[in-house]
């Protein structure tokens, strides 16, 4: 393989083989020499490293849209290294997020690439030194008894996975958990997930020491703005409230116990609290507060530790009475909420910041060994200490029940995070560069607005090929010219439901190998499924294919997609029934013959009816003007993008996208799609019937049947050094990059 295409496997037969460095390049990228480690580059590759340096020599952000499958990975890697290497001064780290630990490792064997391809060209080792980094769950090697030496003993240089790491800890009895994570400190290159950075619950005690100097890269950060969502929100239930009950027990036992045996060390507490010292080590795990909170003194009414356990105990009673409370849904703002704890509670707002940092100061002096057993007590210490600070971007929302459970009384209390920003905007403060990039992040300009950034650099990059490898077209009616669509008041007309089924059908006919079909929801998808096996359309279907579905239960899910791509090898292939936003959605790539088509069925609007979406609806409206369907509109088209985009993931992959809609051919919708998918959809293809589509599909499927060599794409989808500095292949380049 050579360009690495940005899933691994050997796609292109470019470099030599599964050693790949062997034909490595190195390429002048705006006056950087930048070693590659294969042996040609795609030109949308070297497009993207020129914005990427433009980007570091800026010393500012940038948002980069690169195709699937194109190399996205190794592209990042050789130029940020190559920049590290040549200006350390400018850039000491790179930090990696990705999403899942496949992710996580696939980069890392990228990099143990390119560091392999430094070491052949100057014929020693590297003082490198670049580690994965995960949960304790994922890297802890004995549970029961952990040994935390390691800490101090610095990793040797070198490239290390999750396995890597595991085997180290075992042969030398240290703590790989621990290990990485003090290593990551004097690393060259650390790559882990977002929450590391973003979910200030583990970003205080996993980044904070991280060096300004540094290049954060976020891929796949299409979601960007809901993770950081997610990672500012509280959820507390009944259940939460009652561990919190055994909670406090638990810490009034120590603190008593404590007095009896060492009443010095709870008085050494208060005095360090009288003064407000910031133990550096509190601050670890907290919720994310402004800078000049922590550094006050703590308030006389939470020093003591007999006085702060009263004070917990009466904010759990008043979260106690407040999900008692009548049966109707009720929202509230953060000053709403804080006046009524005053007045019924007395309680202050004061005190109230500091209780996730005053709860950490007692368990450290109490000497909790499992603080994960306090972690309903800290989970409302941490809602206690937000509530207090932000009175904007935040809402409180009490549902009477849980959504799983509508008919049974369980109150919930939501505090919801609205403004993305307040999650992000210390890494844009805190870093040189931050990097935002993804196969599908249309329309680019709706990340500076939602996350409240300026960017330096905005560009997405076409897909340069020798041959048309992915077919995406848009099927509007069946043959009978009923309108296609998954609005909600056709959903139950038995002729778009047959439609639906018809296309299914057709193509598994004509399709090899592999078809995932994404529905717009859970409900859809088990009600379409229903109606078509009461038509026969589910009986006729699996006389081509055998069937696969995606439940809500992550076990099913992955006993499902593991017999799908059994099936896949087995000849006739296979259809798997998956949901948008779900795990399939997501994090799973379907190589080659285990994606040959996908078929989205309907457009995928999250649902509107949620209290907590049409909060962050008014706010976007409110702060950003943004309109309700502008937002919902970006939000389906990026899900959709990101559900098609499964099938492709490499040049010499090809695939069939069907948009199972008619409304995805209004330019409005159809311009949120990635450029690289709106490019390879022709005017023909964006109304066809079901026949139509068929007609297309093995049009297409015949064409990709033919032989297709590498030296087909030399000089076209695939360079040389020598052909980069040709007048003609720079001017091509220009052409393929969209700067905004």
């Amino acid at each position: 393989m050579g360009g690495g295409a940005d899933r691994g496997g050997d796609r292109d037969g470019r470099g030599l083989g599964a050693g790949g460095a062997a034909g490595a390049m190195k390429l002048n990228v705006d006056g950087l020499l930048v070693p590659f480690p294969y042996d040609y580059i795609y030109p949308e590759q070297f497009s993207y490293m020129l914005e990427l340096k433009r980007t570091l020599d800026a010393k500012g952000h940038g948002v980069l849209e690169m195709p699937s499958g194109t190399g996205k990975t190794v592209s990042l890697l050789a130029l940020i290294v190559a920049y590290q290497r040549a200006r350390p001064s400018d850039i000491t780290k790179l930090i990696y997020c990705s999403r899942t630990v496949p992710e996580i490792e696939k980069v890392v064997e990228e990099l143990r690439k390119l560091l392999d391809c430094y070491e052949k060209e100057l014929g020693e080792k590297l003082p490198f030194l670049g580690l994965a980094l995960s949960s304790r769950k994922n890297l802890c090697i004995h549970p029961e008894d952990w040994d935390t030496h390691g800490r101090s003993v610095p990793l040797p240089h070198g490239i290390y996975n999750l396995d890597e790491l595991r085997a180290l800890g075992r042969r030398r009895g240290w703590c790989p958990y621990f290990l990485a994570r003090y290593s990551i400190l004097h690393a060259n290159a650390v790559v882990y997930s977002y929450h590391y950075l973003l979910d200030p619950k583990v970003a205080d005690a996993v980044s904070k020491e991280l060096a300004r100097r540094a290049v954060v890269v976020f891929d796949e950060a299409h979601n960007i703005d809901n993770v950081c969502i997610d990672a500012m929100g509280v959820t507390i239930t009944r259940r939460t409230l009652d561990r919190c009950q055994s909670n406090l027990a638990a810490l009034q036992d120590g603190v008593q116990r404590l007095q009896q045996v060492d009443e010095a060390r709870l008085a050494q507490e208060y005095r360090r609290l009288v003064q407000g010292l910031r133990d550096p080590e509190l601050s670890q795990g907290g919720p994310l507060l402004p800078e000049d909170v922590p550094t006050e003194a703590l308030p006389g009414s939470i020093r003591s530790a007999r006085h702060f356990l009263g004070f917990l105990r009466r904010f759990v009673a008043f979260l106690r009475t407040r999900l008692r409370g009548g049966g109707a849904l009720r929202q509230e703002s953060a000053p709403e909420f804080l006046r009524e704890l005053r007045q019924l509670a007395c309680i202050e707002a004061r005190p109230l910041r500091f209780c996730s940092e005053r709860l950490r100061s007692l368990l450290r002096t109490l000497e909790v060994l499992d603080v994960s057993e306090f972690s309903p007590i800290s989970l409302v210490a941490n809602f206690g200490s937000l509530v207090s600070t932000y009175s904007k971007g935040f809402t409180i929302i009490i549902e009477p029940f849980d959504d799983r459970t509508p008919t049974i009384s369980n109150p919930v209390l939501h505090f919801s995070c609205l403004d993305a920003s307040i999650a992000i905007k210390p890494i844009f403060e805190r870093f040189q560069s931050v990097i935002i990039t993804s196969g599908t992040l249309s329309p680019l300009d709706m990340y500076p607005k939602i996350l409240d950034f300026r960017p330096v650099t905005m560009a997405t990059f076409s897909m340069t090929l020798a041959r048309t490898c992915l077919c995406p077209m848009i099927v509007g009616r069946g043959n009978d010219q009923v309108a296609i669509t998954s609005k909600f008041e056709t959903r139950e007309d038995i002729a778009v439901i047959r439609n639906l089924g018809n296309l299914l059908l057709e193509l598994s006919a004509v399709v090899p190998d592999g078809i995932v079909a994404f529905f717009t929801s859970y409900q859809y998808l088990e009600s379409t499924v229903a109606a078509w096996y009461e038509q026969g359309i589910l009986e006729n279907i699996q006389r081509n294919k055998l069937i696969f579905i995606e439940t809500q239960d992550g076990a099913e899910t992955s006993m499902a997609l593991e017999k799908y791509q059994e099936a896949c090898e087995c000849g006739r292939g296979a259809v798997l029934l998956s949901v948008a936003r779900g795990k399939v959605s997501e994090g799973v790539d379907f190589v080659h013959h285990y994606g040959r088509a996908v078929i989205m069925f309907g457009v995928p609007y999250v649902y509107t009816q949620s209290r907590i979406l049409k909060a962050r609806l008014e706010f976007l409206r409110d702060r950003f003007q943004l309109r309700e369907n502008e937002f919902l509109a970006f939000d389906a088209m990026r899900h959709a993008a990101q559900c098609v985009g499964r099938a492709l993931r490499g040049k010499s992959d090809y695939g069939i996208m069907v948009f199972a809609d008619k409304r995805y051919a209004r330019p409005d919708r159809r311009g949120k799609l990635p450029r690289w998918i709106q490019e390879r959809i022709p005017d023909s293809s964006l109304n066809l019937t079901v026949d139509e589509a068929v007609q297309v599909a093995k049009g297409f499927l015949r064409a990709m049947a033919q032989p297709f060599r590498q030296e087909d794409q030399l000089g076209l989808s695939l360079l040389t050094v020598e052909q980069l500095q040709s007048r003609e292949v720079l001017q091509r380049l220009e052409q393929g990059v969209q700067q905004l």
